[in-house]
């Protein structure tokens, strides 16, 4: 017996609904707002077979390029050989949710300005740009008054 090479093959595990998240969609789910330009994740949702991505997107972010009233359409950048193709997807809004990649950006422009502002009402000048974490402090470990301990594993014991 040969495996299935289907549309939906090898997806056990890709498409389940999560562990006590089956049966209806909450509501919140449609009444999110989704706008040209937003970065979104397509999380496929099993239990809806309308709009379904291909298990290829399962998992991708991508670009929204086309709004209707009940699907977005979204731009991914698909590697096919040695290029990338600009693929446009239509699916439906259970199967995107928007991307928090950008949040932590957008949360750093928040406190970049806000550290702007307090640096020129003292009047000096302040570093905003982030830094790579630098090597640890050089210490020093005397064993004076230190001894070194040996440890050793513990014998497995039964109790049968």
């Amino acid at each position: 017996m040969g495996k299935s090479h289907g549309y939906r093959s090898g997806t056990r595990y890709a498409f389940q609904r999560d562990f006590k998240k089956h049966g209806a969609i909450p509501l919140s789910t449609y009444m999110k707002t989704y706008k040209v330009g937003d970065i979104v994740d397509i999380k496929a949702n099993g239990s809806i077979q309308k709009g379904m991505p291909h298990k290829y997107y399962h998992g991708k972010t991508g670009v929204v390029y086309n709004v209707t009233k009940s699907s977005v359409g979204v731009i991914i950048h698909k590697i096919v050989g040695n290029r990338y193709l600009e693929k446009r997807v239509n699916l439906r809004v259970e199967h995107v949710k928007h991307s928090a990649c950008r949040q932590e950006f957008l949360n750093r422009v928040k406190t970049n300005a806000a550290k702007k502002r307090e640096a020129k009402a003292k009047g000096e000048t302040v570093f905003l740009k982030r830094q790579p974490a630098k090597p640890r402090e050089a210490r020093i470990v005397k064993t004076v008054d230190n001894v070194p301990q040996t440890l050793a594993p513990v014998p497995y014991e039964t109790f049968i």
